[in-house]
């Protein structure tokens, strides 16, 4: 008698690698939102992975932070802080902070979840998430650079020393968290992304169009090798955005 061939057993991962890949395939063709952006930055990055997920689809309104388009009358009257990135929303008064805009698109769509089912899970990674949005990233943006290089004078080997040290800082401090908690697995909390792993990626996104490297963090590399191999990581790699370097 012949033996039936085993049958191949996809994992859990696998399974929402697939998933993505097809619901980012079938996202509608005429976006539903419309993001203002802007190619490199963390933030914008940060919802264009929660989009992707999420298998949603936003228009672009690019806003050239080198032009100073963010501090045009027509972009604050959206946005009062000048600040990228704003979603807006059918019939509303634009959402903004990468962080809100996340937790709207995971309560607007939930499959797949950014957040864990249980109260301290969800607790932990958001507090990952602040520590990178909130603690680290704030003190790379362009408006801090611009305060620097103006009123502080800092040249550009005093800058790329004060992104180094931050960037440094951060991401030493979340390893220690990565390494220290049996929780963290592929991703920072278990075996699926979210929105701890939406706001690591978008830091190392930005050091890497900075060229800024920090070494020695085993934990923080094996995730971001599991969002280097995920489609929606990819299709928000800020070189493949409009307005990038060769696009």
């Amino acid at each position: 008698m012949n033996e039936r061939p085993a049958l191949r057993t996809e994992t859990r991962a696998q399974a929402a690698v697939r998933h993505t890949s097809t619901r980012y395939r079938s996202a509608m063709q005429d976006p539903k939102f419309e993001l203002f952006a802007y190619w490199r930055t963390s933030a914008t990055y940060r919802v264009r992975v929660a989009l992707n997920l999420k298998g949603l689809s936003a228009h672009d309104r690019i806003v050239n932070l080198d032009a100073g388009e963010q501090h045009s009358p027509e972009f604050v009257a959206v946005n009062p802080l000048g600040a990228i990135p704003a979603l807006l929303v059918p019939g509303q008064q634009p959402l903004t902070q990468s962080l809100a805009i996340l937790e709207y698109l995971d309560e607007l769509q939930p499959s797949p979840p950014l957040l864990p089912t249980a109260l301290y899970g969800r607790a932990r990674v958001r507090s990952l998430a602040a520590m990178l949005a909130s603690d680290t990233h704030p003190l790379i943006t362009p408006r801090v650079k611009k305060y620097l290089t103006t009123t502080a004078k800092f040249d550009d080997a005093a800058w790329r020393a004060w992104q180094v040290q931050w960037f440094g800082t951060g991401l030493r401090a979340f390893e220690q968290r990565l390494a220290s908690d049996a929780v963290s697995g592929t991703w920072c909390h278990g075996d699926q992304p979210g929105l701890a792993d939406i706001c690591l990626a978008s830091i190392i996104a930005v050091m890497r169009v900075f060229k800024v490297a920090i070494a020695d963090t085993p934990q923080i590399d094996r995730v971001i090798a599991a969002c280097d191999a995920h489609p929606a990581f990819a299709r928000a790699e800020p070189m493949r955005q409009v307005g990038a370097p060769g696009t």
